[in-house]
């Protein structure tokens, strides 16, 4: 298990699946934002959810977040679009309704970097968010990701679309005590 501060990055558990399921896809709105392709209902025990780990597939590393005190399972967090070339890639994380706002997002992002940097060697870390998930630019930016840009009108999202943040990270600019 990688560990934080408050947090713990550990392989995903087959019973962690219903959870992430109910809580984070089958909430319409949240999974709408988090996704970038539509939502569609899946069947409990669906081998075809997000949450299901293919454990071949190198690009796309997926993890389970769960609390270091007492082990209960608060979230997901990923690194994808890994690009061993040029040693690059992308992090994304998801919160249990009942675990967000207790800054368990600036405590994945930063663990999540070490492992890009420490564990896999990259050069660069990068985020893409909606322009209003406060909450993620915030754990980002505490960890020392810097907006390099703003895509207009790049996310259909329940409607409408959104305009999504570009952040950045290098090696070279990391502080791995910057967890704010």
């Amino acid at each position: 298990m990688l560990k934080g501060n408050k947090v713990g990055l550990r392989a995903r558990h087959e019973d962690d699946i219903p959870i992430l399921q109910s809580e984070l896809h089958d909430d319409v709105a949240n999974a709408a934002r988090a996704q970038g392709r539509p939502w569609r209902p899946l069947t409990p025990g669906s081998k075809h959810s997000q949450f299901v780990v293919d454990d071949t597939e190198q690009g796309h590393v997926p993890f389970s977040v769960v609390e270091l005190a007492g082990g209960t399972l608060v979230g997901t967090a990923t690194l994808w679009g890994i690009d061993d070339h040029h040693r690059s890639a992308h992090i994304g994380l998801g919160l249990l309704p009942a675990s967000r706002g207790k800054g368990y997002g600036t405590d994945v992002v930063a663990v999540l970097c070490h492992y890009g940097f420490i564990v896999r060697g990259l050069q660069r870390l990068q985020i893409e968010t909606l322009s209003d998930n406060e909450a993620m630019l915030r754990s980002a930016e505490r960890n020392g990701f810097v907006r390099e840009g703003l895509m207009r009108s790049s996310a259909w999202v329940m409607g409408e679309f959104l305009d999504e943040v570009l952040l950045g990270l290098l090696v070279q600019d990391w502080k791995p005590d910057s967890k704010g």
